[in-house]
């Protein structure tokens, strides 16, 4: 997700979240997210709580990237891509990134 600072400059945020039981497992926030940092990230997580047989992911180029592809690829973790068009199919990380916009960043930035 993204959100602009009171100056106008955009920030990112990488939430990541455990679908079975609604966790929330790691934020990265930053005015720049690359693969690199996406993937040590994600390999923090890992190393916390295990491999995952699969992460859903948007349609976003963060996450057709072919460093993240390849990552996935040599973890043996499937990227399940949401449909286009089809927000249900992420709506539980929908919900949690309004709350994250709404509760923790504030009424100001909106």
């Amino acid at each position: 997700m993204a959100d602009r600072l009171e100056d106008g400059r955009k920030f990112r945020l990488q939430n990541v979240l455990d679908d079975f039981n609604r966790e929330g497992l790691g934020i990265e926030v930053d005015f720049s997210l690359p693969a690199e940092r996406v993937i040590r990230s994600l390999n923090q997580i890992i190393e916390w709580r295990g491999k995952p047989m699969a992460i859903r992911v948007d349609n976003g180029p963060d996450y057709v990237n072919g460093k993240l592809l390849a990552w996935a690829e040599k973890r043996r973790i499937a990227l399940s891509h949401i449909q286009s068009g089809k927000p249900q199919q992420n709506a539980y990380v929908k919900r949690y990134n309004r709350k994250v916009q709404h509760e923790w960043l504030g009424p100001a930035h909106h």
